[in-house]
């Protein structure tokens, strides 16, 4: 049996009987979803409301191993479920064949089929359709649905990390396919997951969504076509508090029962509050796949100076932010791969903090002259100037800004501070590249999972792609691109270390963003909850709804 499934007798009967049960649980987060579209905008608020409400394929579990969700079986090349081939055109490719577990249902009864996997796949292989991991769906170059609950995918390419379908996943063709034949263009605002969000069928998980209040709260109820391990709760309400102050209030006040970590508060709150709130609430810190940076948006003129992007990090005092907002327990980071990741490059320190070489950069970029007001300028009378976005109301972050902002004008150079709700910040401007200067917020990742979303010239969110993509800086390097394309390929887990380890190095001589640290995750828990696994990576804690227990 794969570990982790969550349907099927086998597991059912593993799991021990809930013990009590409560008639609701409220949850506290600080982002609403732009959309509840599982393959539309990648946002850690959706990912963490699906998680109650839907099953992918497969998933990296909490021991950070690849499982079962939704299939039977992870396919291996030893199973005969992976097949090496030739493709039509001459290259080494892979057949592979997945099966849908038998009780997988929708919201409505309807069993989870071949027909909504194909469905998920014509419209990612459309990409006007504008679906994220477009990579995915260019590689699977065939999708033949072999019965009912059987499909096998054909690749172009045969990848280290074959068995994992990402955010490939069931859609509800019955419902789904009408819409996007209507216009496929335009199917991101007709989709059914944002018009008729209360629809059973669009649901595959222990909850399904019973109402939304744009950018307040989603509530959820048990989905009575969920096959698996009944959850404890009744109901679960997730509330939307951009404010984290107000977080934090309402969780003293009792308005809320738990803050999610994955999008809850800054570590330094959720310390202060779990020491105020002892008895009610505990505390869980979880250290993960979580990289808090600032993108550069490589378009502007200044900024697409190399040197004056290193001049922003070497006056930048990472390690004193760090240790006063953080107690140390948020390492800094020399670039996105995390020190737990296999590709981490552990003979490459973080970029230190240096004014002086900062100050010698920007004198060379022509910024030598300081104006009245202290700023930089150029021969042009240019500004060394720029905005700079963050989410609004996330105290930790606004208190980042406001010491680099200090920094930074200490090194010649202004930020002006604009921030926009978690909504319009991802939903709008970063997705379609609205940001003309700089922006703060987290990625989160999968183990091992290569950049090529955020790297790759190819993946900068444009109109003709419907904007998907997420390279927002606009980074464009042909030796990085390639990089992308090869480690994937590289079977060997010791040839991929020299390849990652020259991506950190392409990252660190460039600088298309500015790397500040692996954020460690506050999870406030009730103390009568157990059972809650945060798995430290991309896959939410809410994946796995049904363990959680009432004491």
């Amino acid at each position: 049996m794969a570990r982790g499934r969550v349907l099927g007798v086998a597991l059912i009967a593993a799991l021990p009987a809930v013990a009590q049960t409560r008639p609701q649980l409220t949850i506290g987060i600080t982002q609403y979803p732009a959309t509840l579209h599982p393959n539309i905008e990648q946002m850690a608020a959706k990912s963490y409301v699906l998680g109650f409400a839907r099953r992918p394929l497969t998933t990296y579990d909490a021991d950070w191993r690849l499982a079962c969700m939704l299939c039977e079986t992870l396919p291996s090349l030893d199973n005969g479920l992976a097949v090496r081939e030739t493709t039509p055109d001459g290259k080494d490719g892979l057949r592979l064949t997945m099966r849908l577990h038998a009780d997988a249902r929708w919201g409505d009864g309807t069993p989870v089929s071949s027909e909504d996997l194909r469905f998920a796949w014509d419209a990612g292989r459309a990409f006007e359709t504008g679906f994220g991991g477009a990579e995915f769906y260019r590689s699977a170059y065939e999708l033949i649905v072999v019965d009912d609950r059987t499909i096998t995918l054909r690749f172009d390419r045969v990848t280290f990390d074959f068995a994992s379908m990402g955010d490939f996943q069931p859609l509800p063709a019955r419902i789904e396919r009408p819409r996007w034949e209507a216009d496929r263009a335009a199917y991101r605002s007709r989709t059914a997951y944002d018009t008729e969000s209360t629809n059973p069928g669009l649901w595959s998980g222990p909850y399904r969504v019973t109402a939304t209040t744009p950018g307040s709260s989603v509530a959820l109820a048990r989905n009575d076509a969920w096959l698996g391990t009944r959850p404890a709760f009744d109901r679960i309400l997730i509330r939307t508090i951009e404010s984290t102050p107000s977080l934090e209030a309402q969780a003293m006040t009792g308005q809320v029962d738990m803050i999610a970590g994955e999008l809850g508060l800054p570590l330094d709150q959720g310390i202060a509050l779990a020491r105020r709130a002892a008895g009610r609430l505990r505390l869980h810190v979880q250290p993960g796949l979580i990289y808090e940076h600032i993108d550069l948006n490589l378009d502007n003129p200044l900024l697409a100076d190399v040197r004056v992007r290193r001049a922003l990090l070497l006056a930048s005092d990472r390690a004193t932010i760090a240790q006063r907002l953080y107690e140390d327990r948020q390492p800094v980071a020399n670039g996105p791969i995390h020190p737990r990741d296999p590709g981490y490059d552990s003979t490459r320190a973080p970029a230190p903090f240096d004014p002086a070489e900062a100050a010698r950069l920007l004198d060379a970029a022509g910024f030598v002259t300081r104006g009245p007001d202290g700023v930089r300028r150029n021969a042009a009378g240019e500004r060394l100037s720029f905005e700079f976005m963050t989410t609004a109301g996330n105290r930790g972050r606004e208190q980042v800004q406001q010491v680099l902002q200090g920094q930074w004008r200490s090194a010649g150079i202004e930020v002006r501070i604009r921030n926009e709700p978690p909504r319009v910040f991802f939903g709008e401007t970063m997705s379609r590249r609205r940001f003309t200067g700089l922006a703060l917020y987290a990625w989160i990742s999968a183990p091992e999972n290569v950049p090529r979303s955020t790297f790759h010239s190819d993946e900068i969110p444009r109109a003709t792609r419907n904007w998907s993509g997420q390279n927002y800086p606009g980074f464009r390097d042909a030796e990085m691109d390639a990089l992308l394309e090869r480690l994937p390929i590289t079977q060997d887990s010791t040839e991929r270390l020299p390849l990652w380890a020259r991506l950190q190095a392409i990252l660190a001589e460039q600088t298309p963003v500015l790397p500040l640290w692996h954020r460690a995750d506050a999870h406030l828990w009730p103390v009568w909850l157990d059972g809650v696994r945060p798995t430290g990576h991309l896959a939410p804690s809410s994946l796995w709804v049904e363990q959680w227990r009432v004491r």
